[in-house]
């Protein structure tokens, strides 16, 4: 795989798991299983090794989770 390429899925899959994300944080709602998310995460952890130039802090490997749903009281 080039860069360009590299690039690219990696973009694609960060959107696609920020979506993700999304749906099981804050909707309470996933669309798909866990070990779905965690193949796609894989994936692109394995493409951020090979090219870490494409690292962003916005990348899901680079964060853990995203703020809970306002239902839950501290």
């Amino acid at each position: 795989m080039d860069k360009h390429q590299a690039q690219k899925q990696i973009t694609t899959l960060k959107e696609i798991l920020q979506k993700y994300s999304y749906e099981y944080y804050v909707l309470d709602k996933p669309t798909v299983p866990d070990a779905e998310y965690d193949q796609k995460l894989q994936e692109l952890s394995k493409l951020e090794e090979q090219f870490p130039e494409f690292i962003t802090p916005d990348s899901p490997t680079q964060r853990v989770g995203i703020s809970p749903l306002m239902r839950f009281k501290k």
